[in-house]
């Protein structure tokens, strides 16, 4: 798709550098110089290597990053086979070519071996990029025990051994990966707030939590951002106060799963084998071969918008997302360069507001068959 003015969103960014309209930007810790513009009404910003970026977070806890992140965890967890390190490790630095400067890991995710891999892939490019990283399931001696714990004492453990694994000497975000419900909201913010008096921590965020519980925390420490499961086939985000509560308060949000892990994308339905032994979808009823026969229907949808634009399904995904609120920043994984390139090259479409509306409206008018988590996951969200 092509703006009004008939050029390409990219295009559009190339003619403002090309004639100067840009303005520096104060650096900060880990923060990327950017030329700023506006595109029709919305404030695009461009950073260095030429991706748009975003800003989660206000004030003191703003965060500069690009307008798509990397989820990193499929690399080594919950998403089947996967290339070995080596291959990884390239991918990941090819994103930090094309511009990628949040990458998204967790202590869980392994447990211990993907903040192991990112910190080997990134560390070089600690003062390019930013890599986010979560606290809260409980892991003893590499193994998780399906617990919650954000004691003080066990953030802080958690705390210096991220930034080993990571091989940084200040987490640029530390997330609160599932609420502890032993430990209230408050106390997990007071002490995110002496680790940033130390250095050791720059922002804060928290996952899957309530509004109420956004508030408590924000009102001890200033969140950047909330990160939350959102998609065309999971919205609830909408619903239940926790993306009008970021407006409010000025807290970014970041949808993880953003092409429903991968559904959306078109290349998974009722015949995809799971490995037994590393694919958390296989436990999901949203990923039984009943419920992905229904919910192919809503896949396609997505393809027959996107055909006319040039756009595959994944792109509409995300291009959805992006267009919801500048201060929302999805994170889609990949093993794959070439869905890597396809993501990136979302940010080159534009399409009118009425345009997505009419796609929410069939979208909507499909009902989604399965629920996204099993009841055990289900009892760590929103609390």
């Amino acid at each position: 798709m092509k703006t009004q003015e008939g050029i390409s969103r990219r295009g559009f960014l190339k003619a403002a550098a090309a004639v100067g309209a840009a303005l520096t930007i104060q650096p900060t810790l880990n923060k990327v110089k950017a030329a700023e513009t506006v595109l029709n009404g919305e404030k695009i910003v461009k950073g260095k290597d030429g991706m748009p970026c975003r800003t989660l977070g206000t004030g003191r806890a703003a965060f500069e990053v690009s307008a798509l992140g990397f989820g990193v965890m499929g690399m080594t967890y919950n998403r089947s086979q996967h290339p070995d390190k080596k291959q990884c490790i390239r991918l990941l630095q090819e994103a930090v070519d094309r511009g990628v400067t949040l990458f998204d890991t967790a202590i869980i995710y392994g447990p211990l071996t993907n903040e192991n891999l990112t910190g080997e892939a990134l560390s070089e490019f600690r003062n390019k990029i930013n890599v986010t990283t979560k606290f809260g399931h409980e892991v003893i001696d590499g193994k998780a025990t399906g617990r919650q714990d954000s004691r003080p004492a066990t953030i802080r453990r958690y705390c210096e051994e991220s930034l080993r694994r990571l091989k940084l000497d200040s987490l640029p975000m530390f997330y609160q990966h599932r609420a502890d419900p032993n430990t209230p909201a408050e106390e997990v913010a007071s002490t995110i707030a002496d680790l940033m008096k130390e250095g050791k921590v720059q922002r804060w965020g928290m996952c899957e939590v309530s509004a109420e519980t956004i508030r408590k925390a924000h009102a001890v420490c200033p969140l950047t951002a909330i990160q939350s499961e959102y998609h065309l086939m999971h919205r609830l985000v909408e619903e239940n106060g926790v993306l009008d509560v970021c407006r409010e308060l000025g807290i970014g949000f970041v949808p993880y799963s953003p092409i429903n892990r991968g559904f959306l994308g078109g290349c998974i339905n009722e015949y995809t084998v799971f490995d037994a032994n590393n694919d958390n979808r296989q436990t999901l009823p949203r990923f039984q071969p009943e419920a992905m026969r229904a919910n192919t229907r809503i896949v396609n949808v997505l393809q027959a918008f996107g055909r006319p634009r040039g756009m595959t399904s994944a792109q509409v995904a995300l291009g959805w997302l992006l267009q919801k609120a500048p201060w929302i920043v999805p994170i889609p994984g990949t093993t794959k360069l070439s869905h890597l390139e396809e993501n990136l090259r979302t940010l080159d479409f534009s399409t009118s507001t009425e345009e997505w509306k009419e796609l929410e409206d069939a979208v909507a008018a499909i009902p989604v068959v399965g629920d996204r988590y099993n009841a055990e996951q289900q009892r760590q969200v929103g609390r």
